[in-house]
């Protein structure tokens, strides 16, 4: 108890923590607003355009709610890394590995302080986003944004989970490269680039697509309604244990290699 202590007295007392959530929300509700208000402006073009083959947008949760999954997340995952990787660069891990007989217990603490803040934070932000959304697009391209609606509900637990699964992550990552700008670049090129390149290679990506680590946190939060969705081998909780399972080898393998060379 006493590491957790340290490390949420840590976390809560620098700016970045606060910074990067205040970026979440912005990026999160604006985004939903910006998707919102487009939906409305498709509904009216519409109307106004009248014919059969024009199709109507109806705003998805899933697309409601991108910014959140999509970017912020990606700024959670650099604020986790940044808790370990800020303390190698100025030497003060090495007093925070003095203070406790098990390294694995600071990452793990790490990871759990910012998992919580991670999730909590989503959730929150997820909410918002829905209503405000819902309240941009108007009654008919807004339609399936109802908090009590089935995809809806699944969003307010499936993107909190994907996030606090994410900073677990980022930590292992921090913690194996050691250095900031490294651990950013692969956790900004791996979901964002790689795995995308990757499954659009001809012959290739439907065969490894399945077996990527984010695709199948894609799957779990987009569930039924993800393209190529026949090429995984199992349903959106099976994809979600996937991405957990990966996520818990990066971290064995970062607690072992902490145990294993000097601070």
């Amino acid at each position: 108890m006493g590491v957790i202590a340290a490390e949420r007295i840590k976390l809560t007392s620098v700016k970045s923590p606060w910074w990067c959530s205040g970026i979440v929300i912005v990026i999160g509700i604006g985004f939903a607003w910006l998707m919102g208000f487009s939906a409305k402006m498709a509904w009216e073009n519409y109307r106004e355009i009248d014919q059969p083959g024009f199709e109507q947008w109806f705003l998805n949760p899933f697309e409601a709610t991108l910014g959140i999954h999509l970017f912020g997340v990606t700024v959670l995952m650099i604020l986790a890394a940044l808790v370990v990787t800020s303390e190698y660069r100025f030497g003060v891990v090495r007093n925070t590995f003095l203070a406790t007989n098990h390294r694995g217990m600071v990452l793990l603490a790490k990871a759990g302080i910012t998992a919580v803040l991670a999730a909590v934070l989503t959730a929150l932000v997820t909410v918002g986003a829905l209503l405000l959304a819902r309240a941009a697009a108007g009654a008919e391209a807004g339609a399936q944004l109802s908090l009590s609606g089935a995809e809806s509900g699944r969003l307010l637990y499936a993107i909190p989970i994907y996030a606090a699964l994410a900073m677990f992550l980022a930590v292992g990552v921090g913690a194996i490269v050691r250095q900031t700008a490294g651990a950013v670049a692969i956790l900004l090129l791996w979901p964002l680039v790689v795995e995308s390149i990757v499954t659009v290679l001809p012959r290739v990506g439907e065969h490894v697509g399945p077996f990527l680590p984010f695709a199948n946190a894609n799957l779990f939060l987009t569930g039924d309604t993800m393209p190529g969705m026949d090429n995984f081998h199992w349903g959106p909780w099976g994809g979600i244990a996937y991405f957990a399972g990966f996520v818990a080898i990066v971290f064995a393998a970062s607690i072992a290699l902490v145990n294993s060379r000097d601070a």
